[in-house]
């Protein structure tokens, strides 16, 4: 492993300390009083990180579960009113802010009835489910500019996320041509009792869901054209329902290309026989990315509540000199000999890890220091201090207060629902998909031509047969 030179420790450090950052500013009477749509599994999680921020207050829920309504009441302080109806929610003038976290072909229906309604809404990804929802939702929104509209993509709340894409518009990779991303689970899905009449079943039919694209690859999709600073300019990829044999309709694997301006590629992987994630030194499963430059690369998750988000760096190792007849050549790698030798990942440090010998306590440094050796000998990955899901919804809360533009906006989701759809429809029509046919799909269509006039004409003179001779026929 080669040693991290001093010149390039301060590079990723700035990049780290540079960082974006969320300020609170937050009078403690001023706390934004919301609303949940949809308590299920995902709805009741928002919830339960929602009720740790004290710059909001949960003063309603929805569902038509009444079990899972009082279930999910029954963990806030706050004795929220409960609706079956989501208009009746949104009826109540107590409620400033809406969290949508239903099933996706509902989103873009609740999303701008919330808008309508004059809430601000966070709603969950993908944000909508069809072309022309993308169309809709654009136009409606731009009739409500001062409504706070957030996806929950919250990669972009997370503090090694934003430290990566740092490190890449300082130039610390290099140019950054290739990201790999997967998403793999064992089982994944599983079908309940009932198939499609329950409703715990509709990620895995078509009518409800974009099956793996939506749930898990939008996440990674988002991610790219975050860090390449750019959208896809067209799309490959097959799929296919190979695995499981209990009635879904949506792929249980899908593997995709995306193809950027300049060449660049995004490669993406989401199967449901094996969770291996083959990087970071095997330490996490399921979902990861690698992001390769021209100068190193980088590799990281996002975690979990019990596993936070993580990164490793890696520097791309300078040609090899050999000795080849006598004499020294400057070389690159070939099917004779290594480039390199292998290397560590370089851990990188939030501000979290930084040893501050001002001001950190005797304790504080000597925990501190520990961690930066447990990293160094790879006995352990670094981690963030907070879960990026905590970071987005304060985030929401406080642009609601400031009107700030939120990271995730809409047009942050509506990418990300373009790129799921197109995706999909390449996988179904095993084709290569352009994301500029998003521009007329969905569309109304144009109105038909009216038909065309014929151009006015003199009336033919009238001839008058000549009389029938006697006994003649008369014409036929």
């Amino acid at each position: 492993m080669s040693i991290l030179s001093r010149r390039d420790a301060l590079k990723a450090g700035a990049a780290i300390a540079s960082a974006p950052a969320i300020l609170k500013v937050y009078a403690a009477n001023d706390a934004v009083k919301f609303g949940v749509i949809g308590v299920g599994s995902r709805g009741s999680y928002l919830v339960d990180h929602l009720a740790k921020l004290d710059t909001g207050r949960c003063v309603a829920l929805c569902d038509l579960n009444q079990q899972a309504l009082t279930d999910t009441a029954r963990k806030l302080s706050t004795n929220p009113r409960k609706y079956k109806d989501y208009r009746e929610l949104l009826a109540d003038k107590d409620v400033e802010a809406v969290v949508i976290a239903v099933p996706l072909y509902l989103h873009f229906a609740m999303t701008r009835d919330s808008l309508q309604a004059g809430k601000h809404v966070f709603c969950e990804k993908s944000l909508v489910f069809k072309a022309d929802e993308v169309h809709a939702l654009r136009t409606l929104a731009a009739d409500h500019p001062k409504q706070i509209l957030q996806v929950g993509l919250q990669r972009r709340y997370s503090v090694y996320f934003q430290s990566v894409k740092k490190m890449i518009d300082d130039g610390v990779l290099g140019t950054v041509t290739h990201i790999h991303g997967q998403w793999h689970r064992n089982p994944g899905w599983t079908m309940k009792p009932g198939g499609k009449d329950n409703p715990k079943n509709w990620r895995l039919f078509r009518e409800y869901s974009g099956g793996l694209m939506a749930e898990l690859a939008s996440h990674h999709i988002d991610v790219a054209d975050w860090f390449f600073g750019a959208h896809p300019e067209f799309v490959v990829g097959v799929g296919g329902l190979d695995f499981w044999k209990d009635g879904r309709e949506v792929s249980d694997n899908i593997q995709l290309i995306y193809s950027y301006p300049g060449g660049r590629k995004m490669m993406y992987s989401a199967i449901t026989t094996c969770q291996h994630l083959p990087i970071l030194c095997s330490q996490r499963p399921e979902f990861g990315l690698v992001v390769m430059g021209t100068a190193g690369a980088v590799e990281m998750t996002l975690g979990s509540d019990n596993a936070l988000p993580t990164a490793l760096w890696f520097r791309e190792p300078e040609p090899t000199t050999i000795s080849a007849g006598g004499e020294k050549t400057t070389t690159t790698a070939s099917a004779s000999w290594a480039q390199a030798g292998p290397q560590k990942g370089i851990p990188i440090i939030t501000a979290a890890t930084q040893v501050d010998w001002n001001n950190d306590s005797f304790l504080s440094r000597e925990s501190k220091l520990a961690r930066r050796w447990l990293y160094d000998k790879g006995l352990m990955l670094p981690q963030e201090d907070r879960n990026p899901v905590d970071t987005e919804l304060e985030s929401f809360l406080s642009d609601v207060r400031s009107g700030n533009r939120p990271r995730a906006d809409l047009e942050v989701g509506l990418a990300d629902s373009t790129a799921v759809i197109l995706s999909n429809i390449a996988m179904d029509e095993n084709r290569r998909v352009y994301f500029k046919e998003i521009e007329t799909m969905g569309m109304p269509a144009p109105p038909a031509p009216a038909a065309a006039k014929p151009s006015v004409q003199p009336a033919p003179a009238i001839v008058k047969p000549p009389a029938a001779a006697p006994n003649a026929e008369p014409n036929r």
